[in-house]
């Protein structure tokens, strides 16, 4: 495509001496933190439905892979065209219902295929463990849902959802225990131990525990800006409000809001 082709051409050009000195100093390391910002970046326009916002936010994306490439290809490991190669390989491998013969009866059937399929990729480089290929780098809360999935895969896992909500009891009671002892490790073991909880709870009562606090902390932001505003139309701020008069305001807001939890 064209436009595909000005852009890598555009990216050498500023990797170039006769280029940009910022784009030059750049390194896989240097670039990382940029490609997390721009994936979340990508995501808050996904959530706000803002088609301009995510078209551009997806070229921003893109930018970041092209930039990749073009460091791995000036010291001949890979270029783009090797990353699209694999890409489109790995689109016909693993969809033999669109590209092949295999009839599927549904998503979940797909869905299936696709983690077996991904097994036999991995049998010509096999894994220690069933959590190897998990990346460190992804938040706390994402990473141990893929931690728990993948351990349900080999029957490690709760067979509903009741077992891990009596888990939370229990949870709860060591932490207060930890908190009563005033043992700052120990509460933060025993807090990590009460979100890995609820992160299972989440996963069996089929929630993900991502979604559902990005949801719970843009709601948090929602009230809170409408309590900010009302104390503002009252010629207040908040640091001068009681913790009743607040309280009072956020009830109003989760009444604006059409949720009253």
């Amino acid at each position: 495509m064209e436009e595909f082709d000005e852009l890598v051409a555009i990216m050498q050009r500023l990797r170039s001496p006769q280029g940009c000195p910022w784009d030059r100093e750049q390194t896989h390391d240097s670039l990382a933190q940029h490609l997390i910002e721009e994936a979340y970046e990508l995501i808050e326009a996904v959530e706000n439905r803002r088609s301009q916002a995510l078209c551009e936010e997806l070229g921003d994306l893109l930018l970041q892979v092209v930039f990749h490439a073009q460091l791995a290809a000036e010291r001949g490991e890979f270029g783009i065209r090797d990353v699209l190669r694999r890409l489109l390989d790995k689109l016909y491998h693993r969809h033999p219902h669109v590209f092949g013969d295999l009839e599927v009866s549904g998503s979940e059937e797909v869905l299936h295929n696709w983690e077996q399929l991904k097994l036999l990729e991995y049998a010509e480089a096999p894994r220690q463990s069933v959590l190897d290929g998990i990346p460190r780098g992804l938040p706390a809360l994402q990473r141990a849902q893929k931690l728990q999935r993948r351990a349900a895969r080999v029957g490690f896992d709760w067979e509903d959802w009741v077992a891990p909500r009596a888990k939370l009891e229990e949870e709860i009671a060591e932490l207060d225990a930890a908190l009563a002892s005033g043992d700052s490790e120990a509460i933060c073991h025993e807090v990590g131990d009460l979100l890995a909880s609820v992160v299972n709870l989440c996963r069996l009562a089929g929630v993900d525990a991502e979604q559902a606090l990005r949801q719970a902390n843009r709601r948090f932001e929602q009230r809170f800006r409408y309590l900010e505003q009302a104390a503002r139309e009252q010629g207040r701020e908040l640091s001068q409000m009681s913790l009743a008069e607040m309280d009072e305001f956020w009830e109003a807001a989760k009444s604006a809001s059409g949720h009253e939890d």
